[in-house]
């Protein structure tokens, strides 16, 4: 599998889960401050809610021509008409996720150490690969061992050439040092919904992303 270079938004935004807004507000908020490449987060949604949230989020993001992935579930992404899937390392086996899934749509895996890294290359089956994470996140309730830029960068050339976004309490200012990586982008969560707005917090990243490195 490959992602194409038109897919490749450096900015993975993603939903969070207990804020003042919900995950379809939320991904408004993202769209309208330019984001174009959504994923929806629901750890701890029932199934019935999870997909009507899925079904327009999907609706928001396509509103806007983002592209909207589902966390966790290949079932729901299919049934929201979701653009993919992104799946932990427990979620499910990544290929039999892609043959539920097809060609068509984009799938991502979280690749934690180099066991992960060697899975991703040897399954064929991922657009991208979620790396981290960099450093202490609270979205996350089983956080894997910190990697840091370094250790990042160290799987990243583990992973041969497959697209890479950073993940893990990922900071505007650390952009420098993932670039240095190799990664094609960052995922995003908490950062985006502090002070002072969704729109300035995505800006910071967006005008990071350009000053660093242009598209």
């Amino acid at each position: 599998m490959n992602l194409p270079p038109e897919q490749r938004h450096p900015i993975m935004c993603l939903t969070r889960e207990g804020g003042a807004s919900g995950p379809v507000e939320q991904a408004r908020l993202l769209c309208e401050a330019g984001a174009r490449w959504v994923q929806l987060r629901m750890k701890e949604a029932m199934p019935e809610a999870w997909l009507s949230t899925a079904k327009q989020v999907v609706g928001v993001c396509h509103d806007f021509g983002a592209l909207c992935i589902v966390n966790d579930s290949v079932l729901i992404a299919i049934a929201s008409g979701a653009d993919g899937v992104h799946l932990g390392r427990h979620d499910m086996d990544w290929g039999h996720a892609r043959r539920m899934l097809g060609q068509k749509k984009l799938m991502g895996g979280t690749v934690n150490d180099e066991e992960d890294a060697a899975r991703a290359v040897a399954s064929g089956s991922l657009d991208y690969a979620g790396v981290g994470p960099l450093r202490f996140t609270g979205t996350k309730q089983k956080l894997a061992p910190l990697l840091g830029a370094e250790g990042i960068g160290r799987l990243i050339e583990r992973l041969g050439g497959l697209p890479a976004w950073a993940i893990g309490g990922v900071r505007p200012e650390d952009l420098p040092a993932l670039r240095a990586t190799g990664a094609s982008g960052v995922a995003v969560c908490a950062a985006l919904y502090g002070e002072p707005s969704v729109k300035s917090n995505y800006d910071a990243f967006a005008k990071a992303w350009e000053r660093n490195f242009p598209i």
